[in-house]
């Protein structure tokens, strides 16, 4: 499956509705940061990772791991949408005996290939997957996508420094860099920049890309690698809540439910309707 640029801008659009419904009729979980990468997975999952939903554990699949797995709506939504599990699973979500939990578990849901939420242990993760790759002489391709705020763990920059020594040019890590945590923006917490020249500085190929340009995304990602030898690191400056105006780049909706006036508003904004409480 290849899309043209409008059908990845109207896939990525469809998915939102879907992430919009499932959080908001299952009762919670994290949407702004749910949406802040909806377009670059969109890119990924439909052009560019070889996957076969019919086979899911295949030998040689490219492997996609979401570190930041309190984002893992966005990773139900498309996976249902290429077939990996049946989409009438979604309408479980929050609900008790769902496969789809707040994260992603690799021994209950088709096509997740690492069970994360504990921030920063999807990269290191993915850099064994990488490793054992070469070491067999696959050719698979291991992505990872991992947040700016989880950029302040120990375990990513221990593995930032051992990828490189161990050329790891099989895997890509994106950062879906919207500048914001759970409590406050980066800047506030624990301040972040420069992150693409950390990352350098640390044996990465680096490059920086807006992460809601999706034609930017698809040019890159198919030019991979980026440098023999070096593992990949892209930079995607996102906004966190994409999609929803009075959510973007608003720390405080990591955590805030939102009341039916605004769960009303939001609606409107993503083509959809509420009636009595329920999204359509």
């Amino acid at each position: 499956m290849t899309l043209t640029s409008s059908e990845l801008k109207l896939k990525a659009h469809q998915l939102r509705q879907t992430i919009f419904k499932v959080m908001s009729n299952g009762g919670g979980g994290h949407l702004p940061t749910s949406l802040s990468m909806t377009d670059i997975l969109t890119v990924l999952y439909y052009n560019i990772l070889n996957i076969d939903p019919k086979n899911p554990k295949a030998p040689d699949r490219d492997r996609f791991i979401l570190s930041k797995g309190h984002g893992g709506v966005t990773l139900y939504a498309i996976l249902a949408d290429l077939g990996f599990f049946d989409a009438g699973h979604l309408d479980t979500f929050g609900k008790k005996g769902t496969i789809l939990g707040g994260h992603p578990d690799m021994h209950k849901v088709p096509g997740i290939e690492a069970s994360t939420g504990a921030l920063g242990h999807g990269l290191p993760f993915g850099a064994g997957v990488a490793l054992a790759g070469k070491k067999d002489r696959k050719d698979y391709r291991v992505f990872v996508v991992i947040g700016d705020g989880e950029c302040q763990e120990g375990s990513i920059w221990e593995t930032a420094l051992f990828a490189p020594q161990a050329c790891l040019d099989n895997m890509t890590v994106i950062i879906d860099h919207n500048k914001c945590q759970a409590m406050d923006h980066l800047d506030n917490i624990i301040r972040m920049e420069p992150l693409a020249e950390k990352w350098r500085a640390f044996g990465w190929a680096v490059v920086e890309v807006d992460g809601h340009d999706m034609n930017a995304m698809q040019e890159l990602l198919s030019s991979l690698p980026l440098q023999k030898n070096k593992p990949a690191l892209i930079v995607a400056h996102t906004i966190k809540g994409k999609g929803i105006s009075f959510m973007e780049d608003v720390p405080i909706w990591h955590y805030r439910p939102m009341k039916p006036d605004e769960l009303k508003r939001a609606a409107v904004e993503l083509g959809l309707t509420v009636v009595n409480g329920v999204v359509k």
